[in-house]
C-alpha cells in the first residue's frame, strides 16, 4: 500500500490548484486561466537580463491574476504521462545552470537561422525538464523564448504556430529529439 499525499497546492481533495479567485471547479478556473493570462501576455512583460530571476519574472506576470505562487519556485514533484521532470529540490541549480548556459551561449550573437533554431530547442528542451512551476510553464517558456528570439534577431511569429505540431516536439525533445521541436521553431522565426 502507497501512502497518499496531499498536493499543498490544491484545494483538499480536489486537484483544483489553490488560485487568487478561489475558484473550485477546474473548468472554471481553467477558462479563467485562460483569459487573465492573455491580457497579462499583451501588456509590457518584465524587463530583465534573460536570466533565471528574469524568467520567473515572466511566470509572475503572466500569472499574477491566477495563482498566489506565480512566478515561485515549485516545491513538490510532479509528472506528466508517467515521465517525471526535475526533482524540487534540484530545480534552483538546474536552472541556474541552464541560464548560465544561456548566457555562455550568447544568443543575441549574430546567429544564422538554423544555427539559432538548434541551440533555441536544446534550451527550450531543457527548461521544459526542468519545468520550475506548479503549472503555467509551457506559456512562460513561450513568452520568455520569444523574447530571446527578439533579441537574437529572429523574432517570432505566432500566427505560424500549429499547436499540436509544437506540442508533440516537445514530448519528442524531453527524450532526446531536438529535432521536430528545431523545426518547429524554425517555422516561427519571421
Amino acid at each position: 500500500m502507497y501512502d497518499a499525499i496531499e498536493d499543498p497546492y490544491c484545494y483538499p481533495g480536489t486537484a483544483v490548484l489553490r488560485n487568487v479567485p478561489e475558484i473550485t471547479d477546474q473548468a472554471a478556473l481553467a477558462a479563467f486561466e485562460a483569459v487573465a493570462t492573455a491580457q497579462r501576455a499583451e501588456e509590457p512583460l518584465p524587463e530583465g537580463s534573460l536570466d533565471a530571476a528574469h524568467y520567473r519574472a515572466i511566470h509572475r506576470h503572466l500569472f499574477q491574476d491566477v495563482y498566489p505562487w506565480a512566478g515561485e519556485l515549485r516545491t513538490v514533484r510532479i509528472d506528466k504521462d508517467g515521465s517525471a521532470f526535475c526533482y524540487p529540490e534540484h530545480i534552483p541549480a538546474m536552472l541556474g545552470g541552464l541560464f548560465e548556459r544561456l548566457e555562455q551561449e550568447d544568443f543575441s550573437q549574430d546567429l544564422d537561422v538554423e544555427t539559432f533554431a538548434s541551440k533555441a530547442a536544446r534550451f527550450l528542451s531543457d527548461l521544459n525538464a526542468i519545468h520550475p512551476f506548479r503549472e503555467g510553464n509551457g506559456r512562460a517558456q513561450n513568452v520568455f523564448l520569444h523574447l530571446v528570439a527578439s533579441q537574437a534577431g529572429h523574432p517570432f511569429d505566432f500566427g505560424n504556430l500549429d499547436a499540436k505540431a509544437f506540442l508533440d516536439a516537445m514530448v519528442l525533445s524531453f527524450y532526446g529529439d531536438t529535432a521536430p521541436l528545431e523545426k518547429q521553431i524554425l517555422m516561427l522565426v519571421q
